[in-house]
């Protein structure tokens, strides 16, 4: 698959750094072929993290993810789903490896900036989560 999803999470909205993430993926051969600002509904952050309902962390990450606004996106290249993973870097910004947007940018395990999907079949269901055909620009 040629797409992928991507969130521009609150810390980082928070701190300004949208247009410098942007940067970063463009900089690696990635598109941004759709994007809007959004402030995440309580209800809108526990269905895209249902997967997660019955784990410790559930709450924490949905009070963080409705705390401010993000930037939902939708990402386009080669091997795209792949390429953005390595792009963000590890979830842990200890272990993210220099040049990654977690490795410039997160403050946290929790506040790590950034979500991509992690399977091309992940992409799909997040992209229409967040977005219809008439909002994403075919290249």
């Amino acid at each position: 698959m040629r797409r992928t999803f991507s969130i521009i999470k609150p810390d980082a909205t928070k701190r300004n750094i949208t247009g410098s993430i942007n940067k970063i993926i463009e900089d690696n051969n990635l598109v941004i072929i759709a994007q809007k600002r959004i402030k995440l509904s309580q209800e809108k952050a526990e269905g895209f993290y249902a997967i997660h309902k019955e784990k410790p962390f559930f709450r924490d990450l949905i009070e963080y993810m409705t705390s401010g606004p993000v930037v939902v996106q939708v990402l386009e290249g080669d091997n795209a789903v792949e390429k953005y993973r390595n792009i963000m870097g590890a979830t842990n910004p200890e272990n993210a490896e220099n040049g990654t947007i977690r490795k410039l940018h997160a403050l946290n395990i929790q506040e790590n900036s950034v979500h991509g999907s992690d399977s091309n079949e992940n992409a799909k269901i997040e992209i229409n989560y967040f977005f219809n055909d008439d909002e994403i620009f075919n290249n």
